[in-house]
């Protein structure tokens, strides 16, 4: 990922949709799901992060059964934030730049197959066109050196089993986590000061 990256211009996106409501809710697929938590957890605003399963079906969405590779779901989080105090676009913002690398396909770091692809899950129209206009406009600054692998899709989100849920904060230890997902929080914390939250 680019050691810098500045969006200045795609935050003004976001001033054609007003918070009007006290919370909203996104749904993004990074890779390890133990990852992309850890760095939203860390975002202000961020009322909740869960882990979870979106773009299958409710009937195949466990682990076992995601890990087969042969349902169609994407671990993702769904992020429950106060838009007042953090925008959408700064979510994409921490999602492209730090929570994953948005050029792998199929695969984040160590982990591999469709699972651990990179989709946003729009949930809502508003929401689906700033997302959209945000990667024409991340795409065409040419800020990073392959092609965004990043897609929009639909489906449902279906919670995580327990023992996935704040899993990087349970288990700090844990070598995945000091290897993976460590350095992308350090990095939220490195690249936006303002956003992050101890």
């Amino acid at each position: 990922m680019p050691p810098r990256l500045l969006i200045l211009p795609l935050i003004a996106l976001a001033s054609a949709t007003p918070a009007q409501a006290r919370t909203e809710t996104a749904v993004l697929a990074g890779g390890c799901f133990w990852g992309m938590e850890a760095v939203f957890e860390h975002v202000k605003g961020v009322k909740d992060v869960t882990s979870g399963y979106a773009g299958g079906s409710g009937g195949d969405a466990s682990y076992d059964k995601v890990s087969s590779e042969s349902t169609g779901h994407a671990e993702a989080v769904r992020i429950t934030y106060d838009p007042a105090q953090v925008t959408y676009a700064q979510l994409l913002q921490v999602y492209f730049t730090v929570a994953h690398d948005p050029t792998q396909v199929n695969r984040q770091g160590p982990d591999a197959g469709p699972s651990y692809r990179s989709a946003i899950f729009p949930q809502s129209a508003d929401q689906s066109r700033f997302a959209r206009a945000f990667m024409t406009r991340l795409g065409g600054s040419r800020i990073f050196k392959t092609p965004i692998a990043t897609k929009i899709e639909s489906g449902k989100f279906f919670p995580a089993e327990a023992y996935h849920q704040d899993y990087a904060r349970k288990n700090p230890f844990a070598p995945y986590i000091i290897v993976n997902d460590r350095p992308k929080v350090a990095a939220l914390k490195r690249k936006f000061p303002a956003l992050y939250k101890g």
